[in-house]
């Protein structure tokens, strides 16, 4: 029988989420970027839509953190040893966190620079 949904306790497993990723180095890294980005927005000349997609392509970055973090470790719980399958998911993974940066970069040239 399935449980029935209770919001604290999701919101708790959320924030055990946060405390995790906040231990790990590439999130700390990628935070020491996009904080200040995200006040930089507030004295940038920009329309308001311009700002909100530029705020969504910081926080896509830690999305996609968040989600690498996850394969990592659930590759990590399937198997200690090294295996191609499980390189490449952690790969892929990466990749998904390159290319939101990527695009975070070219959302963010084109706005500063275009405008």
């Amino acid at each position: 029988m399935k449980k029935k949904y209770n919001l604290f306790k999701n919101a708790s497993y959320a924030l055990q989420g946060i405390l995790t990723l906040l231990k790990e180095r590439a999130f700390q890294l990628e935070l020491l970027f996009v904080i200040p980005l995200l006040a930089l927005l507030f004295f940038l000349d920009l329309s308001a839509i311009q700002k909100s997609i530029m705020a969504a392509s910081l926080i896509f970055i830690l999305i996609t953190e968040a989600l690498n973090t996850a394969v990592e470790y659930t590759v990590d719980l399937v198997t200690d040893e090294w295996h191609e399958f499980a390189k490449r998911a952690k790969d892929t993974a990466s990749a998904a966190v390159f290319f939101s940066l990527v695009q975070a970069a070219v959302i963010w040239g084109i706005n500063l620079f275009l405008s």
